[in-house]
């Protein structure tokens, strides 16, 4: 088992239960204004960047698609289910941060999500401390799958590539550590990535707990 000497964590999906609300928050907006958003359309906005996003619907309802009101009602949605009920950490998170911490190794968070949504959700779920390097996506001109939000997250923690792991659950995020040149360690939420995706994979793990053993 190779030794690591740093670790990068995605955030919605892999370490933040959110997905699941996003989902139905996107379906209820667009419902709203007269838009049906099916599953197969929402995972295809799953990981990438804001850009990405907005073209996945103007594509699907052909350039009619109210992004940006779209966007604001689902974060009113969802500000007020956070509120109410909290975020829901994944399964086996606090395990293996508290395992990487007895091992003092640096951890980076790379989400496309944009800075100031980020924080919030690391700092009301208690997150934030754990970290001692952010790269978000509104930092970097090209999003997941392209490698550039890792490899800055790897700058900023001051570690190279092929001595980290790298932590995702969306198939754009596992091409992007692929493409840094980053071992991955997928875990699954919503979506089954394709076998060409998988192919790059370094290990699997049914939740993020059972990655302790891959870590010494």
């Amino acid at each position: 088992m190779p030794k690591f000497a740093g670790a990068i964590f995605d955030m919605d999906g892999l370490m933040l239960d959110t997905e699941r609300p996003a989902l139905c928050a996107w379906k209820q907006a667009a419902l709203k204004q007269g838009f049906f958003i099916s599953d197969a359309v929402f995972f295809r906005t799953m990981g990438v960047s804001e850009q990405v996003c907005r073209q996945v619907y103007a594509d699907k309802f052909a350039g009619g698609f109210p992004y940006e009101e779209t966007r604001e009602r689902v974060r009113l949605i969802l500000d007020d289910e956070f509120e109410r009920n909290g975020i829901a950490l994944r399964p086996g998170l606090i395990p293996l941060l508290d395992h990487l911490a007895e091992l003092n190794m640096p951890l980076a968070v790379a989400t496309s999500t944009r800075a100031e949504r980020a924080l919030w959700k690391l700092e009301k779920t208690g997150l934030k401390g754990r970290f001692s390097a952010f790269a978000f996506g509104d930092e970097v001109e090209r999003g997941k799958p392209a490698p550039d939000i890792f490899l800055l997250a790897m700058q900023r923690l001051g570690k190279n590539p092929a001595d980290c792991i790298g932590f995702e659950d969306s198939p754009a995020g596992l091409l992007g550590l692929h493409s840094a040149g980053v071992r991955s360690v997928f875990v699954k939420d919503l979506i089954e990535p394709r076998p060409e995706v998988l192919s790059t994979v370094w290990r699997r793990c049914e939740n993020l707990a059972a990655a302790v053993e891959l870590i010494e």
